[in-house]
């Protein structure tokens, strides 16, 4: 993981308002700490006594495609389906 601070800009640029809540991608968060998708995954997952109950969720396929349609390039949608989560 990386040492060097990230500018506000990308941080913001990676919050979607979803359910009213503001939220974060898995695959967004991941690069911010610098680790796999899979593995933030897996870490919330182990973990998940520390977390409050709507600390993450799973968009539903409609909220999903519009998420899509909003963003601006479709490289950052390789990975979807089950391990796209909202945190």
């Amino acid at each position: 993981m990386s040492k060097e601070i990230i500018p506000i800009q990308q941080i913001a640029q990676s919050i979607y308002v979803i359910r009213g809540q503001r939220v974060m991608l898995s695959q967004d968060l991941a690069i911010l700490y610098g680790v796999a998708t899979k593995i933030l995954n897996q870490a919330v997952k182990r973990n998940a006594v520390r977390f409050p109950a709507d600390f993450v969720f799973q968009l539903k396929a409609e909220q999903l495609a519009n998420l899509k349609s909003q963003t601006v390039t479709s490289s950052c949608w390789a990975q979807t389906g089950a391990s796209l989560r909202l945190y």
